[in-house]
């Protein structure tokens, strides 16, 4: 199993981009997906998550501004971000728990794709 994650880039503040990051492989079903980052000299923090009801969950500190989604038939998962901040700034991850044979859950992480927010 892959995740390709795209949509990142260079934007001032105030602006919005929007990511996306597919799924492939063999794939019975997918649990949870979410989107992590991790700035330069920072732990990795995740930033929202979404389950298989679609279920929502975000961080505080991008509640109102980031939406997370997915599209279950194309095992792909976006995250909008509007009112971009240059904190904001970070190398955005993918993460998806998928379900292998068996039932088996294994998690997965995308490359990872940089949003760089300028003042």
């Amino acid at each position: 199993v892959q995740l390709q994650a795209s949509g990142g880039g260079l934007v001032q503040a105030g602006g919005s981009l929007r990511l996306s990051c597919a799924a492939s492989g063999t794939i019975f079903s997918i649990n949870d997906m979410g989107w992590f980052r991790q700035a330069p000299g920072k732990q990795r923090e995740s930033v929202a998550t979404i389950t298989s009801g679609r279920s929502t969950d975000y961080a505080d500190s991008v509640k109102g501004r980031f939406t997370i989604s997915r599209d279950n038939a194309k095992n792909t998962v976006y995250l909008q971000m509007n009112s971009l901040k240059p904190e904001d700034t970070a190398v955005y991850y993918c993460n998806a728990e998928v379900v292998g044979p068996f039932g088996l859950t294994y998690d997965y992480w995308g490359q990872g794709t940089q949003v760089t927010v300028s003042s």
